[in-house]
């Protein structure tokens, strides 16, 4: 993997709001296990934001430059939030967050405009009408929200994203251990009731195939690919 590489993937282990370099190297102190689940980001935005969809914010955004705000709590969502900006024209402040929950809270107070989050805490407060959600960086929508539209749909097709949950082992721990752990993974994975509960919590199984070490590795390889490039074209550093 070449140091560009090496440098995304670094940035996409740091929080928005902290040091530059997380205090262990996402590369190689850890060995791969496992792909788990992933879930897409959904524009979520606040009940009074006057636009009914996509259109119509990108459309507010283009008339009041720098008047709105969108809360962030990972590297994830902040680059989503900068590569939107780049492909709409558009420009609102980023504010970051120490976690999901208390962004949440405050765009159901109105103190921020918009959210880019995962799925699964959200959906409550989307289905009680407390929230709007405009769309979702999948390739398909959503089981739980079938009512969002794909950025796809919307005609933003750059901003595909998934984030994903993978398991890891210290990079000492002997093979046949990563295949043992590896076999305990796609078990689990297996179980209907696990998966049932993955699935209600807005998460998504990854395929059997893809529950590899190989899988894991590439499923990296994949996202520095993607991301560098966006990286470094929008100027982001991890600061």
């Amino acid at each position: 993997m070449s140091r560009d590489q090496r440098q995304v993937l670094r940035l996409l282990a740091s929080a928005p709001n902290g040091a530059a370099d997380p205090p262990y190297d996402v590369l190689n102190d850890f060995v791969p296990i496992s792909p788990l689940a992933r879930t897409p980001v959904v524009f979520y935005a606040k009940k009074t934001m006057p636009a009914k969809d996509m259109t119509g914010l990108i459309a507010w955004l283009k008339a009041n430059p720098n008047k709105a705000s969108s809360g962030i709590y990972s590297a994830g969502g902040r680059l989503l939030a900068a590569l939107f900006q780049k492909e709409t024209g558009t420009q609102f402040a980023l504010v970051p967050y120490r976690g999901g929950a208390p962004a949440a809270q405050d765009l159901v107070a109105g103190q921020i405009d918009l959210f880019l989050a995962g799925t699964p805490a959200q959906l409550p407060l989307l289905r009680a009408g407390s929230i709007n959600a405009y769309a979702v960086t999948n390739d398909t929508r959503l089981a739980l929200a079938p009512d969002i539209p794909t950025v796809a749909e919307i005609g933003l097709p750059r901003l595909f994203y998934s984030a994903w949950l993978g398991f890891f082992a210290p990079k000492e721990t002997p093979r046949d251990i990563v295949g043992k752990l590896n076999a305990a993974v796609v078990e689990a994975l297996g179980d209907p009731a696990v998966r049932s509960r993955i699935t209600d919590l807005g998460y998504e199984v990854f395929p059997r195939e893809q529950q590899t070490p190989d899988a894991l590795t590439a499923l990296q390889k994949a996202d520095a690919d993607k991301w560098w490039p966006i990286i470094k074209e929008l100027g982001i550093k991890a600061e």
